[in-house]
């Protein structure tokens, strides 16, 4: 399929889920207690998701890999290095060639992939948070490739990393029914491609259909939307505000949204608002908010920053 019968595709496509949308039934009144408890039951799922065993709390190191052989394990002369006692001295090696990716690793070493013992194996990366990447485990360690831009690296996780196992919870703000506003899409035609620079000093052009604009306390506020993959069913929003840097992380928040509805209005809810994995280690590549996302006013919604931001 050539690139502008793709492009049709995924506006029809984008079309189609709006039409969709707007086939629900108009929104009833708040009922505030129920929402008290949605809200409640989000911030519970939010905090079960970063405790994972392979969740946010876990990544403990991010090694860019050189084009040729890269040896893993917990001696310090490797490209790649494992806490002590967790590995043999060498372990293995990753190599990275002309864009392919394999493993080799010593029986001993005890690596796994679904189960299996590796010794040598093709591997792939997450495309750039696009695709699954090969899992690999050892003892309480688990490690993967990921692309950003021209880039490899491989991404280190241990489910007994000091944040995890010392975790103190989440703070947020009070939920406010002020900060879940009804917002209109306005679409952009065509849609049109933003350029995202991440921490780690990375572009991706990511898919934005449009904006959605709204209104608080009588001022009018815009954020520019993303389509994350082809064939998502919301909006990812990324932003800053007055709050960035002080109640909140500086580089700012995110939320999700779903598509709009036959009249165009989307409900953008800021008690949703939530973090970056920045805030919980130095070893993640979050992406920062463009310009025109940031707010000039105070979003006193969503989650504050972590008190033990490292």
């Amino acid at each position: 399929m050539n690139t502008i019968t793709n492009k049709i595709v995924f506006v029809l496509a984008f079309a189609a889920s709006i039409l969709l949308a707007g086939c629900t039934k108009p929104e009833k009144k708040l009922d505030i207690q129920a929402y008290q408890k949605e809200i409640q039951q989000w911030q519970q799922e939010r905090s079960t998701r970063l405790q994972r065993e392979d969740g946010w709390l876990t990544l403990i190191g991010l090694f860019w890999l050189k084009e040729g052989e890269n040896k893993f394990g917990s001696d310090t002369t490797n490209e790649i290095v494992f806490p002590p006692g967790k590995s043999l001295g060498v372990a293995g090696s990753i190599f990275f060639e002309k864009g392919a990716l394999r493993i080799t690793a010593e029986r001993e070493a005890g690596i796994f992939c679904n189960d299996s013992v590796v010794t040598a194996m093709p591997i792939l990366s997450d495309g750039e948070g696009k695709t699954d990447p090969t899992i690999l485990k050892l003892n309480t360690l688990l490690f993967y490739v990921i692309k950003r831009g021209e880039q490899y690296g491989v991404r280190l996780k241990d489910k007994e990393s000091p944040a995890r196992m010392n975790f103190k919870g989440l703070e947020y703000f009070p939920v406010a029914e002020k900060w879940r506003v009804e917002a209109t899409f306005e679409p952009y035609t065509p849609a049109k491609k933003l350029a995202i620079l991440n921490q780690v000093g990375t572009t991706s052009n990511d898919s934005c259909p449009g904006a959605l604009a709204f209104e608080v306390d009588g001022k009018q506020y815009r954020l520019d939307v993303i389509i994350e993959t082809p064939g998502d069913k919301e909006f990812f929003i990324m932003f800053t505000d007055e709050t960035s840097g002080k109640e909140t992380y500086g580089n700012g928040r995110q939320l999700y949204s779903g598509f709009p509805d036959a009249n165009g209005k989307v409900i953008l809810d800021f008690n949703k608002a939530y973090n970056w994995p920045c805030v919980f280690t130095p070893f993640a590549t979050c992406p920062i908010p463009p310009r025109q996302n940031h707010l000039a006013v105070r979003v006193e919604a969503g989650e504050k920053m972590y008190e033990e931001h490292f």
